[in-house]
């Protein structure tokens, strides 16, 4: 296991949405649902941290999608995907992985949902595949 990223931060492609973790961040976990396919338009690669260690400076573009138990984050000007948040547990956010600001000390651990992936799309054989959702463990 990796040391944990501390003291992040990241934004949006236009910079009008930026963020802070202060705490640590989980290891990116890639999600090949078809939800998160569609929003992304591949797939979710994603760490994430407790809601209380992230401080979000919005200038008025972040917007969330909110659909069938869970929130997407995304800035309205350029459309990035920054944050996905579940209806169960809104003390957790997870941060789209391509939004941190290098260097993050992190790495992709799995892939969640890989039964849903994309014909188009070749796996990567070498991480640890689950046709479900085991993101949180």
């Amino acid at each position: 296991m990796t040391e944990p990223t501390l003291n992040a931060t990241g934004h949006c492609h236009c910079e009008m949405v930026r963020y802070t973790v202060t705490g640590g961040l989980r290891d990116v976990i890639n999600c090949h649902c078809d939800r998160c396919r569609r929003i992304t338009g591949h797939f979710m690669a994603a760490t994430s941290t407790t809601s209380d260690q992230i401080s979000i400076d919005d200038t008025g573009t972040l917007r969330w999608y909110e659909v069938d138990g869970a929130k997407y984050g995304f800035c309205s000007q350029c459309g990035s995907t920054l944050f996905w948040i579940p209806e169960d547990d809104p003390t957790h956010i997870s941060i789209a992985a391509g939004t941190l600001d290098p260097p993050t000390n992190l790495k992709t651990t799995k892939a969640v949902f890989v039964n849903e992936a994309s014909d188009y799309h070749s796996l990567d054989g070498s991480m640890r595949q689950i046709d479900t959702d085991e993101a949180a463990s």
